[in-house]
């Protein structure tokens, strides 16, 4: 049973509303004030362990070190699923986090804690996950995932062992994974194993009605499998701003909240979604989702279908994530699913020094043959038909 607090739509009006508006002025928004007093941010059964997570969770890609107050705010208001990983900010997101635990030792017990290691070899992520501890100054992870994997078969039976070994050295308490690519065919993959606890997957307005998606969280709902989604902006790579995106956000100023918390709130109407892990670096942004989580107030007809008609039309502009199609037609020479992921580190979050970093830790073979390659295979591939090609030459220069 959520705990979800009953906002009407009055009060939802006066906090988010306006909050926008300030937003797009960048003032302080009324939301930051109204957010204050009326609770705290629901929460949500997490899969089969027996924990309630808050159903907006604080993503961790952000100068931690230097916004200790929005972690201070963050609790207050329940947002208390903090996710981060070892590579986020060359390893400053963890090290900000240990140093609020430094200064707040009482909060740890209250905060659900999870972080990723990208190395995806035993040794590897032992490193990792001492590290992580070292850098938090916890003696626990709550949830770790192994990072962005592409394919179940990256889930081993080695994997699993060392899932288990952590968590009977105390180190974590749950174990999963994160996936940007394929998430599809991971999460229906991951429904039979009965080992995984959690999964963090790209889920949003443009993906969660399709027919693959929705067999897939039905799979790993039946499983007792936490969920957390995340890319819930549906931003594409190619463009975030464009008219359709701008008449959108129109509409929902008008009814009474903003473009980004109405996408929030479509993906929160599924309850089979413990949480949405969202990048929050500006107290403003903060306090406008936190705004959108606290308040019951549900989409009309009306707003579903204009999220919908969004998706629809802006279709050749979302990379889905469906590596599966386009890599092949390329013999795997280019890994078009992180060069896009990482165009849009760049472009929607306005992170271009971590998407260059990212961009710069592909191999120097598959950076070349970007240069080279003829995409026309891949393109014609696409289901979403975006123009592959020449993105690939566009992410050769931005994140030179």
């Amino acid at each position: 049973m959520d705990n979800e607090k009953d906002f009407s739509r009055r009060d939802f009006l006066k906090t988010t509303g306006a909050a926008g508006l300030g937003l797009l002025a960048a003032a302080v928004p009324p939301a930051l004030a109204a957010a204050q007093d009326p609770g705290r941010v629901p929460t949500r059964p997490f899969g089969k362990t027996g924990e309630q997570v808050a159903t907006l969770s604080l993503g961790g890609m952000f100068d931690i070190p230097s916004n200790q107050l929005m972690l201070r705010q963050a609790v207050k208001w329940g947002v208390t699923y903090w996710d981060t990983a070892n590579s986020y900010e060359g390893g400053n997101s963890e090290l900000g986090i240990g140093k609020y635990f430094a200064k707040y030792p009482e909060d740890r017990k209250s905060i659900f804690l999870v972080t990723k290691s990208t190395a995806w070899t035993l040794k590897g992520m032992t490193e990792h996950l001492d590290l992580s501890l070292e850098r938090m100054r916890t003696d626990h992870i709550d949830l770790f995932f192994v990072h962005a994997i592409r394919n179940i078969s990256s889930m081993s039976k080695d994997i699993q062992k060392w899932g288990e070994t952590a968590k009977a050295q105390g180190k974590i308490r749950f174990f999963g994974f994160s996936t940007h690519s394929n998430m599809e065919e991971c999460l229906l993959g991951a429904a039979p194993l009965g080992w995984i606890d959690g999964i963090m997957m790209t889920y949003n307005y443009r993906l969660m009605h399709t027919d693959a998606m929705r067999r897939a969280v039905d799979a790993c709902t039946r499983s007792g499998i936490g969920l957390t989604a995340m890319k819930t902006q549906g931003g594409g790579q190619v463009q975030t701003s464009n008219a359709n995106e701008l008449n959108l956000g129109g509409r929902f100023l008008q009814s009474g909240y903003t473009q980004g918390q109405a996408k929030l709130k479509a993906v929160w109407e599924n309850n089979q979604i413990a949480s949405i892990c969202s990048q929050m670096p500006t107290m403003a942004l903060l306090s406008e989702n936190t705004a959108a989580a606290m308040n019951k107030t549900r989409l009309s007809a009306l707003e579903r279908e204009a999220l919908a008609g969004n998706a629809r039309a802006g279709a050749g502009g979302y990379c889905a994530g469906c590596t599966r199609f386009c890599e092949p037609a390329l013999a795997g020479a280019v890994p078009v699913g992180k060069v896009m992921r990482y165009l849009m580190y760049s472009r929607s979050y306005g992170n271009r020094d971590y998407a260059r970093s990212r961009f710069h830790s592909i191999a120097p073979e598959a950076r070349a043959a970007m240069a080279r390659m003829d995409y026309a295979a891949a393109e014609e591939r696409c289901p979403n038909g975006m123009p592959i090609g020449r993105l690939m030459r566009e992410a050769l220069i931005e994140l030179a």
